[in-house]
């Protein structure tokens, strides 16, 4: 006969409360570790108090231009054309161009106007507010240069009313918006608000066309929330605004 197997050291059995009460200690290590490592967390950032649009270089200083020939791109059955080009329809080599906003001439769908944060040069991020015209549709189009030379302009937003009339809103430096307005489709532009008209970053706005007690109002809103929603109503023609009133906080 074998003798007995002797187990030395056996390993203790815990009854289950012991093994409920080394549970819970666990669970309370876990949890006091847990609110360690969120006190460690680093805080959200805040949101940003000062303008994102604002003047750091100066305007480039003037150069030769050198010119390419234009940009044409095909996707499936569109073409884009280039807009911002010289006055033989060349491209400007060296300069740039973003955030463009098109608008068309509800009577005549040949004839649109579109406006741009222009770089004279891509040495400087100076910023001005650039338009173009077109009366074939697009495949030509017409840059004469930007709303006010050497001004700091950024994010341009156009419409047009029912009538064909164009509309230009810019931001300034000022961090408040401008209102301007073109009768030829474009070609050339007239400032219609003056003074501090409060709009703020990433500025938008459209004109009610709906034939209603709003008909012809321009609705302009800001990003900001120190700025809010504002409207501003043309006058007939476009050649007339009057100071925006102020909304609810955007």
């Amino acid at each position: 006969m074998n003798p007995p197997i002797q187990i030395k050291n056996p390993a203790p059995v815990l009854s289950r409360s012991k093994v409920s009460n080394v549970t819970s200690f666990v669970c309370l290590i876990s949890l006091v570790a847990l609110a360690t490592a969120s006190a460690q967390t680093p805080p959200h950032k805040r949101y940003r108090t000062e303008p994102l649009e604002k003047y750091d270089n100066p305007p480039a200083p003037p150069r030769k231009i050198e010119t390419l020939p234009r940009m044409i791109s095909r996707f499936g059955p569109f073409t884009s054309f280039q807009v911002n080009v010289d006055a033989n329809g060349n491209n400007i080599v060296g300069d740039a161009a973003n955030e463009p906003s098109i608008a068309v001439d509800p009577t005549d769908g040949s004839k649109m106007a579109i406006g741009w944060r222009q770089f004279d040069s891509v040495l400087s991020n100076f910023r001005q507010a650039g338009y173009g015209y077109t009366t074939d549709g697009g495949p030509t189009w017409t840059f004469p240069g930007v709303l006010e030379n050497n001004v700091f302009r950024s994010d341009p937003v156009l419409d047009s009313d029912e009538t064909g009339n164009f509309f230009y809103l810019s931001l300034r430096e000022t961090f408040f918006d401008d209102m301007w307005g073109s009768l030829d489709g474009g070609q050339s532009w007239t400032r219609l608000t003056f003074g501090d008209v409060t709009g703020g970053d990433k500025q938008w706005f459209t004109i009610d066309k709906t034939g209603g007690i709003g008909h012809g109002a321009a609705s302009v809103t800001g990003s900001s929330t120190r700025l809010g929603a504002l409207a501003a109503t043309i006058g007939a023609g476009g050649n007339s605004a009057v100071p925006p009133t102020a909304g609810s906080p955007g």
